[in-house]
């Protein structure tokens, strides 16, 4: 069977690309870095592809609002391919600033029109927040996520990472069905303030996802941690060849496949 093709869509700002797509040629897959406006001018088409992935960074200097920007030129130019590729259960990534993008855009959580019902705000310690944290991972039907430890180590850097519903309608939804993924947690599991939860998210909230499973949007950088090499204490632990963030690739890969 031939390689799954993984567009990586970037733009003005886009600075994790380079490292996503290492992450998924690891995963064994076949993936390309493309600029929006190739898929805006029709040069190419989103369906020729089996998983899409909006990476981190700061799109258009996150003015307005972290991916705002981004989320509006998917919403308005883009969407129905966007809504098609969803329908037809491939997976979509978005990381960091593209969580940002997906819940703008109103891909995440998902309701029946696509409105935006969450949001990703300042953090509550008002700073850039650059450091590892560790996250406990619970849902049964998202398929990135599929064989990942309890407890996974991921480092986070973002200024807007805070999680935030609508209202408790729309989290009393998420909880109901199965949609938040992972929640900030110490080493041994358990919740807390701050560092442990590094922005303030409602219920500790760091990545969720679609009804379905297939559509996952995270805060932390798994294409950060591809490698033993990659973690803080790697000279001092002894560890796993492959990082918890190239296990999240494989597992779209292999779903793909």
């Amino acid at each position: 069977m031939a390689k799954p093709r993984v567009i990586i869509l970037r733009t003005a700002g886009t600075n994790c690309d380079w490292e996503t797509e290492r992450g998924f040629k690891l995963a064994g897959a076949n993936p390309e870095r493309v600029h929006i406006n190739r898929l805006i001018k029709k040069e190419k088409k989103l369906l020729d592809y089996d998983l899409l992935v909006i990476p981190g960074g700061f799109s258009y200097g996150d003015n307005i609002a972290a991916g705002k920007i981004f989320a509006n030129e998917l919403r308005y130019k883009l969407f129905e391919q966007l809504k098609r590729f969803a329908e037809k259960q491939r997976p979509i990534l978005g990381i960091c600033n593209g969580f940002q993008v997906l819940v703008k855009s109103g891909l995440l959580p998902g309701t029946d029109n696509y409105q935006q019902t969450v949001t990703l705000s300042f953090n509550d310690s008002g700073k850039f927040e650059d450091r590892w944290v560790y996250l406990k991972n619970s849902s049964k039907k998202c398929l990135f996520t599929n064989g990942l430890k309890k407890i996974s180590y991921l480092p986070i850097a973002h200024g807007e990472g805070k999680f935030i519903p609508q209202d408790k309608k729309v989290l009393r939804e998420l909880e109901k069905n199965d949609q938040i993924v992972s929640r900030y947690v110490n080493s041994s599991g358990k919740q807390g303030d701050y560092p442990i939860n590094p922005n303030g998210s409602l219920k500790s909230i760091a990545a969720i996802c679609n009804k379905e499973g297939n559509i996952l949007g995270m805060m932390p950088h798994p294409e950060r941690y591809l490698s033993r090499l990659h973690h803080p204490a790697w000279r001092r632990k002894n560890l796993p060849e492959i990082g918890d963030g190239l296990i999240i690739f494989k597992n779209a890969v292999e779903y793909v496949k």
